[in-house]
């Protein structure tokens, strides 16, 4: 009895396997895309050879359980550098149109959870060949008259490429070389950025004016072309030459049009022109036409140095340069600097006395100053000096120095700044001098030495400013080094002595210092206070929203942490519960003296308690919020994605099976699983067959498992699995499995699994079934239906009929698969029927250096009209692609057919398939054998009846 209920216990697709399966990640990088590869390099796995502008395709193919999640990053050249900031979290890398810039070191992080996270990195070499720069010189030493009529000329001819290109020097059709002449030498010049190549022409000949060529190659790597870029060499050959139609200073009004024409005194070939402006581009609306620019109304921020360049890649470029004033004045100050030899800092009578006007002006040596002393010219005299560029002050300062003031002295002082003969206006600045004129103090008002507002509103910081004349206000920040103000400047002036700012943030919280500026006023040591600012921001809590789960009637314990805020301590803790009201939990008196988190607990979870529960923490500014969502369901089921070849076909159904596998995330946090809510849905179909999956105890780490059958061909499908406790229902995962026909290829699709035709053999095979045959086909050799005996069915074969030749070879080749195990099995079925059969070989072409094509299975000669099956065992280092090569024989009854093919990781079946068990055609006398499927079976049920 016992036996008979194993038996019917063997019959439900469902399986528990106690072992646990969670693994750290562990990942492979491999490349797809448009990858090109260098046969005479050393490539690895950890290269990729890619052309510039093509696209690149990485991809982290990664093992491990929970299913781990990818991190791709890359650094620029060494693993020293930092790593971008532009992390890209997918499994598959991509990048259109790749450029030069983007080659480096990437690397694929794969991390779960469990151990240390898998990294793997790759190189990326990109490939790129730029168009060639060729420039002629000859040595200074040998300039006299004529630039190129006699002594040492060079061609340097200059490239950017990866990998460095090679050069070839032509004189017209001849390639040059050293040994074939002694006039020409050939080198490599030192301290050259890019690939150079010079060839030296010794003491010039007649022979050596002629057309030379500087071809580039990288030889086709990439299926990059060579590039060449050719100079005609004369006896007229010269450097560009230039002259300027205008002073190399030249200073105009405001508003008038500007014209600057640039001519070319000299250089062959014709030297090509070009205007620039620094600092930036050119001014909006001016015109670079040839050698001539033009300004229409020309404004002060027009001024600047203007470039005109010739270049003929003969000598050096030449260059000539227009320094463009326009007139201007503006910041009109002025500075009252008592007497410095007696340190004072007040105007005292019998003291000397000194007052200086400066202006910013274009150009500043042109500015003519003029002072009034109570709407008059002011009088030189022996005690009123007026003197220009005083050494402690800016450069083109006017001063007026009154020596031993005297009573009569006191009045004001007006200092006009103008440009003589120009449409300028005049600028002024007036000063008064009285006993009245004092030096400045400055102080905080009271209750404003520490300003204290919201984040998000605006703040007035303010310094009161004594004295006559009263001067600006400067500000800075005192308590961070370098730190900016928020208009982005180190220093900033305020007339009124106020420093506004718009939408204060937390990081302007800090000190402010004002202090008085030594120009508007006195020249004396500049006077200083400081404004604290605080701005309140509303609380920061964690955990902002958090998980909690718990088998029924146990206890939880619910915990919202302050992690910052101004003030930094809570005011209040309101706790709600699917919205409602809780009544405060009761105070415990320690975290009474530091309000730094707030605690609610729930005694037992039941489902009455079972919700959302929110923590509203204050600080008087603001507030913030805990979510909690406590609950006794259970987690989400945790899909296995290492399951080996999951998907399970047979050609003569149209349907597949897979075996579903997954383990129960955190099992023990709640009540136990009892069983699984299963759901599978054909995608772009509404319709879901539902499913219950009864369960025992369910253990960490172990893995279940399910076989789900009749799945259409080729369709895929959306599996959601839901554990259930005697909570309910708990969370649900999803996932999509599809249907994967590179396991085993039937050649049903026209697009034959990715296989293609080799393009070094002799002939293709042909895909064909019993209906698309040729009906004048050569008999007794070839099969009449595929591996399934179905005239529909498709499979490949070479037709070895004429012009067919003895020892022709047709070569199909498979997609590129990426090694991710050890072992592999190819199994296939193959018909060899017919006199004249040559050869079937199976051959596994290796990428992981170059293409190398290795022998793993062959057959010769008639096998007998029947599909037999093959299993072949192959262990790739790398990513490799499978050959199927078909040998024509001696004559045309040698056609050779091949079906079903299955490539599995894992090793082959151990006991190969008896060569008697076969798949007998239609028509072949061959005897049919007894199916054994059913004996297996019923010799255990019997045996258990006799027990």
């Amino acid at each position: 009895m016992e036996v008979t209920c194993l038996l019917l216990l063997a019959l439900i697709p469902f399986h528990c396997r106690g072992q646990g399966v969670y693994a750290p990640a562990q990942a492979q990088i491999v490349h797809a895309g448009q990858a090109c590869v260098v046969k005479e390099d050393n490539i690895s796995e950890r290269v990729y050879t890619i052309r510039e502008g093509d696209t690149l395709m990485l991809q982290c193919l990664v093992t491990g359980h929970p299913r781990p999640q990818v991190r791709w990053t890359k650094t620029a050249g060494s693993a020293s550098d930092k790593f971008q900031e532009t992390s890209v979290f997918n499994e598959t890398l991509r990048i259109e149109r790749i450029a030069r810039t983007q080659g480096g070191r990437y690397y694929c992080k794969a991390e779960n959870g469990v151990g240390v996270p898998a990294i793997k990195s790759i190189r990326v070499d990109v490939q790129y060949l730029d168009e060639p720069m060729l420039t002629v010189h000859q040595t200074v030493s040998d300039v006299r008259g004529n630039f190129y009529q006699e002594k040492t000329v060079f061609l340097r001819c200059t490239v950017n490429s990866n990998p460095p290109a090679r050069f070839i020097w032509k004189r017209g059709s001849d390639t040059l070389s050293h040994s074939q002449d002694n006039g020409v030498d050939i080198y490599e010049p030192l301290y050259t950025q890019g690939e150079t190549k010079v060839l030296k022409l010794k003491n010039l000949r007649p022979q050596d004016y002629a057309s030379y060529t500087c071809q580039v190659s990288v030889r086709n790597v990439c299926g990059i072309p060579d590039k060449a870029i050719t100079f005609r060499l004369t006896n007229t050959t010269a450097p560009p030459a230039l002259k300027l139609s205008v002073n190399e200073t030249l200073v105009v009004n405001p508003g008038e049009n500007v014209t600057v024409q640039c001519l070319l005194t000299g250089g062959d070939p014709l030297p090509q022109l070009q205007w620039s402006h620094g600092p930036g581009p050119l001014p909006l609306g001016a015109l670079a036409q040839g050698g001539t620019l033009s300004i229409p109304s020309v404004q002060a921020r027009d001024s600047g140095y203007y470039n005109c360049t010739a270049t003929n890649n003969v000598g050096n470029p030449a260059k000539k340069t227009v320094n463009l004033l326009v007139r201007s004045m503006k910041n009109a100050t002025f500075q009252i600097t008592p007497d410095v030899i007696k340190e004072s800092e007040n105007i005292q009578l019998g003291q000397d006395l000194k007052l200086s006007c400066h202006v910013d002006a274009v150009p500043q040596e042109k500015v003519t100053y003029q002072w009034f002393k109570n709407g008059k010219p002011a009088r030189m005299s022996k005690r009123l000096l007026v003197t220009r560029n005083d050494p402690e002050l800016p450069a083109v300062t006017s001063s007026l120095e009154l020596i031993d003031l005297h009573f009569s002295d006191y009045g004001t002082y007006l200092c006009m700044a103008s440009f003589p003969g120009a449409p300028v206006p005049d600028l002024s600045v007036e000063v008064n001098i009285s006993s009245e004129t004092v030096p400045p103090t400055i102080s905080v008002p009271k209750g404003r030495a520490v300003v204290t507002v919201r984040e998000g509103s605006p703040a007035e910081l303010q310094c009161e400013v004594r004295g006559k004349p009263r001067p600006p206000v400067l500000w800075s920040r005192v308590d961070k080094e370098a730190a900016l103000l928020p208009s982005g400047l180190p220093l900033e002036e305020t007339p009124d002595g106020k420093l506004r700012l718009e939408r204060v943030s937390r990081d302007m919280s800090g000190t402010y210092r004002c202090q008085t500026a030594r120009y508007n006023g006195f020249n004396v040591r500049p006077r200083e206070a400081q404004v604290q600012l605080n701005v309140q921001f509303p609380p920061e809590v964690e955990p902002s929203s958090q998980d909690v789960r718990q088998a029924l009637g146990r206890p939880v314990l619910l915990r919202c942490s302050l992690l910052r805020g101004s003030p930094q301590r809570i005011a209040s803790a309101v706790w709600r519960f699917k919205g409602q009201l809780l009544p405060p939990p009761p105070v415990v008196p320690a975290a009474a003296e530091t309000p730094d988190h707030a605690e609610l607990r729930l005694d037992a979870v039941t489902r009455d308690s079972s919700g959302s529960y929110e923590c509203s923490v204050s600080n008087d500014v603001g507030s913030a919020v805990c979510l909690f969502q406590v609950s006794a369901k259970a987690y989400s089921p945790e899909f296995y994605f290492d399951t080996p070849n999951p998907t399970r076909s047979h050609k003569l159904s149209k349907n597949y099976s897979y075996v579903l596998q997954w383990t129960q995330r955190e099992p023990d946090a709640v009540d136990p699983v009892l069983n699984y809510r299963l759901s599978v849905r054909q995608l772009n179909q509404h319709n879901a067959v539902v499913k219950a999956i009864p369960v025992r105890r369910v253990e960490k780490g172990q893995l279940l498992e399910y076989i789900l059958t009749d799945l259409r061909v080729p369709h895929s499908y959306e599996v959601r699995l839901t554990p259930y406790t005697t909570f309910g229902a708990g969370d649900m995962a999803s996932r999509i499995i599809h249907y994967t026909e590179h396991n085993t290829c039937h050649f049903e699709d026209e697009k034959i699994c990715g296989y293609t035709q080799d393009l070094t053999d002799n002939f293709d095979w042909t895909r064909q079934n019993a209906l698309t045959q040729n009906p004048k086909r050569s008999p007794n050799t070839g099969p009449p239906t595929d591996i399934s005996g179905t005239p529909e069915g498709y499979y490949m074969f070479i037709e070895t009929s004429r012009p067919r030749e003895l020892g022709d070879r047709a070569r199909l080749v498979s997609p590129l698969y990426n090694a991710s195990a050890k072992f592999y099995c190819v199994s296939f079925f193959y018909h060899m029927y017919g006199k004249h059969i040559g050869s079937l070989n199976l051959l596994v072409r290796s990428r992981n250096k170059g293409a190398l094509d290795t022998h793993a299975w062959s057959l010769s000669g008639n096998k007998g009209n029947v599909w037999q099956q093959a299993h072949v065992p192959i262990s790739p280092s790398g990513p490799f692609q499978i050959i199927f090569e078909g040998v024509r024989g001696s004559g045309y009854l040698g056609d050779i057919a091949i079906d079903d093919v299955t490539l599995k990781k894992g090793e082959c079946p151990r006991k190969q398939m008896d060569p008697n068990k076969v798949v007998v055609m239609p028509g072949s006398g061959a005897p049919c054998q007894s199916s054994p499927q059913l004996w297996g079976p019923m010799a255990i049920f019997l045996l258990a009846l006799q027990r």
